[in-house]
């Protein structure tokens, strides 16, 4: 299903504004988050990336934080990159957009020299992550009212 879709940094506005209104309309308007949680200053500096189909409709998004954006949700490790906000529209889902949104995440961490990523995971979304290849590590916390529980995957 590659063919109908691909990956890319958002680096045009067009594209960055494709990737929060993927996020409004499911962290948002489907999960119930607070607009001022979902939106964060964080957003200036992330390397976003989306999944768009062969026509430019948006399908998929997600954000990697790195440097010292990163350090405070990866134990102050410089070397490590933060993957969020991963987003995948309603009607696109199960079309393997997800992970491929997590593999171009990848590809930008090593592209700035990150030895690894972490993430913060719904719970429900822990087998997800770890089919490709992230391990969970320490207690489940809330984050927006929803339990998480951190994972890790060195590149």
């Amino acid at each position: 299903m590659t063919d109908t879709y691909s990956v890319r940094e958002a680096v045009a506005e067009d594209d960055r504004e494709a990737c929060f209104a993927v996020r409004r309309e499911v962290f948002v308007e489907e999960q119930g988050v607070p607009q001022e949680l979902e939106y964060d200053p964080y957003d200036a500096t992330a390397v976003h990336v989306l999944a768009v189909r062969a026509d430019g409709e948006p399908l998929g998004t997600g954000r990697l934080l790195h440097g010292a954006d990163a350090t405070g949700r990866t134990g102050a490790d410089a070397s490590v990159g933060s993957l969020g906000r991963l987003a995948v529209a309603k009607a696109a889902r199960g079309l393997g957009i997800g992970a491929a949104l997590v593999r171009g995440i990848e590809d930008a961490a090593r592209a700035r020299g990150l030895s690894a990523v972490d993430l913060h995971a719904q719970t429900h979304a822990l087998g997800f992550y770890e089919r490709l290849g992230y391990v969970a590590y320490g207690p489940e916390f809330p984050d927006a009212g929803m339990p998480h529980r951190a994972m890790r995957r060195t590149l």
